[in-house]
């Protein structure tokens, strides 16, 4: 039976690779991905097959690799931070009944609320989510609905996608709902262009980060009622009593 890989290349660079993902990449003939992401793979792993789709084309990309893999090619298709979440493998899997002779394999990567949080600190530490703010493949109302439901429930919160060029008040709206259960100095943060050329990151409150600027390559993060700033760092206490005797 022919493999299929779909591969979580984490945040950006190489470094932040899995073991597992590299060895898979080292091994396979043809990686198929979008465009953005395949440009940071290629010198790391030359003289590979590289065939790229642009942004919203994922159906394409998907039977791209099975036409590959179905011609025998060691394949693999890749996606940024992990391949299971917001990444390519459910579609793969949706897509991959029209191939039953071709055996898929998830291999997982670093998402973007591990590396992201590694820079500011440790502000997922107790109970998180992940939350999407495209409403791309996701009604907005479902978005509030979650929005709400992670406030009210006082989780850290790891927001992806909050703004684009046609989405730029998204954040100003989520900020809005969360206040409706957050204080307005709940300690936040954003990191832009994690582990890539141009990385930053700043601490800010829940009330300014309604104005922050912001967009697909930014990750935020929104503590909760326990979260504190620590120097420079966003720290969300486990529970642990460090101190107390």
């Amino acid at each position: 039976m022919n493999k299929i890989w779909v591969v979580g290349m984490g945040p950006g660079s190489y470094e932040e690779m899995t073991v597992r993902a590299v060895r898979v990449l080292e091994a396979c003939e043809t990686i198929v991905g979008y465009t953005v992401y395949v440009d940071l793979l290629k010198a790391h792993f030359p003289g590979k097959k590289y065939v790229t789709t642009p942004m919203r084309q994922e159906e394409a990309r998907c039977r791209i690799a099975f036409e590959e893999a179905g011609r025998g090619r060691r394949t693999a298709i890749v996606c940024s931070g992990d391949a299971g979440i917001y990444g390519m493998a459910g579609l793969m899997y949706e897509v991959g009944g029209e191939f039953p002779e071709i055996e898929i394999e998830v291999v997982p990567g670093v998402t973007a609320a591990i590396s992201g949080g590694a820079v500011l600190g440790a502000p997922l530490g107790h109970d998180c989510c992940l939350i999407s703010l495209s409403d791309l493949l996701t009604p907005w109302e479902t978005i509030e609905r979650r929005l709400r439901a992670a406030a009210e429930g006082d989780f850290a919160v790891s927001l992806y996608n909050p703004s684009s060029k046609k989405r730029g008040t998204y954040l100003r709206r989520a900020c809005e709902i969360l206040l409706e259960y957050k204080s307005a100095d709940t300690v936040c943060g954003i990191v832009r262009n994690i582990a890539r050329e141009g990385e930053t990151f700043e601490l800010l409150t829940l009330e300014s980060l309604k104005s922050a600027e912001t967009d697909m390559f930014t990750t935020v993060f929104v503590g909760n009622r326990e979260t504190r700033q620590m120097e420079k760092k966003m720290v969300t206490p486990r529970g642990y009593h460090y101190g107390e005797t």
